[in-house]
């Protein structure tokens, strides 16, 4: 009862906030009878207990093994030093076992290096929010003029890239700071080098002075992430710029075509076009491939709107730099094959990232990879190898999200060390989007849904609505749109819930995929009639 007060009112005070725009209601018949109808008000039944992001060991699953009489250096290594092996760390040290943390970033084909502490907080989701929070208050300074704040020339407002690239550098370089000290007061052995398998006990690391160390451990966790893709054409390396990257430019990047459309791809578009700077996106196939289509047609319209250009069903042939120092991109498109060229000042690769785990030769303490991705792919964060563990980025068909690996970390450091008999739950976490309107999702896309339940087993619920701080400056919200996905035999229980909006609403509401839409009955005028 609580979990449905707390979902109802969170979904009634942003209906009541805001003004519901007519939708229309499909026939019957229209796409094998499936039915839309506009969501306006109900009550959530909870079907089971919530839970933090975890869930009861199965009987079956398999044991954690411990080696016995070991004469190794460390209860536990950790390789890498990003939020899941950090989180592991800490939680092993908290059960009094010696722990070391090897950490190396090898910089960019642009020469591009960081500090301790992963991609989300220096390449990633911490900057990323940054600039996008930049983005964001910009436009906020232009509507504050319709909200009687006097600005005497709104046209002359405009970033300065360097200040505030400084000002997102210094926040990062300070968090590098807090970890190194979390580290040493911990008492987590530090080691900045390149780690390497010798067998399935022992690293061998590579110092940045050029010396060798040897570690042997009893345990070891490989969090190693990955790092951005680049295609195969020429002057790919030699002239674009990734994610690892945008983030520390000394200079303003301009004009920037950004290839690739998945969400990192749509995110840097985005803030750069709200900062003021032309921004296109070369779609190879489709936008936010694995996210709910139809949202993604929405984002990709909104962003139209505002003046981010998409190339779709187009591939980059080469990209070479001319005389005046621009750079000269050539594409295909692959629907009519005709070829095509433009002038950019940046060229910015978001075409997947690939997980580390060739260089960190994995292959010599005999740990499988997945062919396609190289990447693990672990049973509860365990290899095929019994005392070699793997979290984060580096683990096959999981999210690559934050929150996921610092839960999956430490509770495997509880397993490991405690008496911890917790799973990491990777089924329904929500994660959003930080494109201009920022869409936020738990559960299944539409399209996964269809295709796991059949079309004629599910129900769509969905609604329009308007933002009421887009009322004074008369803000477009025509693609201000939320839709929940539940199954269509009751109870109804919800599958997945898609949002745009204006501000991380879903961040917390995973238990929503938990829980069941409300019965209706035709007597009923509280709830949607269906048709």
């Amino acid at each position: 009862m609580i979990v449905s007060s707390i979902l109802s009112i969170l979904l009634c005070c942003i209906l009541a906030c805001s003004s519901a725009l007519s939708t229309g209601l499909r026939s019957a018949g229209e796409r094998n009878r499936r039915k839309y109808n506009r969501l306006t008000s109900g009550r959530f039944e909870h079907k089971s207990p919530p839970h933090n992001l975890v869930s009861r060991s199965h009987p079956q699953d398999r044991p954690i093994r411990h080696r016995q009489g070991s004469e190794n250096d460390y209860d536990l290594v950790v390789v890498g030093g990003g939020s899941g092996g950090l989180a592991c760390a800490k939680e092993a040290v908290s059960y009094g076992k010696k722990v070391a943390v090897l950490d190396f970033v090898t910089p960019s084909p642009h020469g591009t290096t960081w500090g301790l502490g992963g991609t989300c907080v220096n390449v990633g989701c911490i900057p990323k929010k940054l600039m996008h929070q930049a983005a964001l208050l910009g436009e906020a300074v232009k509507e504050a003029i319709d909200y009687g704040w006097e600005i005497s020339d709104p046209e002359e407002i405009k970033i300065n890239w360097e200040n505030m690239r400084q000002a997102v550098q210094n926040h990062v370089k300070s968090v590098n700071w807090v970890t190194r000290v979390m580290l040493r007061e911990k008492q987590i052995e530090y080691v900045n080098g390149h780690a390497e398998f010798v067998d399935d006990h022992k690293i061998l690391a590579r110092l940045k002075n050029g010396s060798e160390r040897t570690l042997t451990a009893q345990n070891i966790v490989i969090a190693v992430g990955g790092r951005p893709n680049y295609p195969e054409i020429p002057g790919a390396k030699e002239y674009c710029i990734t994610s690892d990257d945008i983030f520390s430019l000394e200079k303003p990047p301009g004009n920037t075509l950004v290839i690739g459309a998945g969400y990192i791809g749509l995110e840097c578009a985005g803030f750069l076009r709200g900062m003021g700077m032309e921004a296109t996106v070369m779609v190879r196939s489709v936008v936010l491939r694995g996210f709910d289509q139809q949202m993604a047609t929405l984002l990709t319209q909104e962003m139209e709107d505002r003046g981010v250009k998409f190339l779709q069903r187009c591939i980059p042939l080469k990209v070479v730099k001319v005389e005046s120092g621009k750079l000269q991109v050539h594409w295909k498109n692959t629907q009519d094959g005709t070829e095509h060229h433009g002038l950019y000042d940046t060229v910015l690769i978001a075409t997947g990232r690939r997980a580390l785990t060739s260089e960190l030769k994995v292959a010599n303490a005999g740990v499988k990879v997945v062919e396609s991705n190289a990447k693990i792919d672990a049973v509860h964060e365990q290899t095929n190898v019994p005392h070699i563990y793997a979290v984060g980025d580096v683990l096959h068909a999981k999210p690559e999200l934050t929150p996921v690996a610092v839960q999956a970390g430490k509770l495997l450091g509880a397993r490991l060390f405690g008496k911890g008999k917790t799973q990491m739950d990777y089924q329904n976490v929500a994660t959003t989007v930080f494109t201009p309107l920022e869409y936020g999702c738990v559960g299944l896309s539409e399209e996964e849904a269809v295709k796991q339940y059949g079309e004629d087993n599910i129900e769509v619920y969905h609604a329009y609505y308007k933002p009421t701080e887009f009322f004074i400056p008369q803000k477009s919200v025509k693609h201000c749109y939320l839709k929940v996905v539940c199954q269509r035999a009751a109870p109804q229980l919800v599958l997945g819930l898609h949002f745009i909006v204006t501000c991380n609403l879903l961040s917390n509401l995973r238990l929503c995929c938990r829980c069941t839409m409300p019965t209706t009955s035709p007597q009923s005028s509280s709830y949607p009639r269906r048709v």
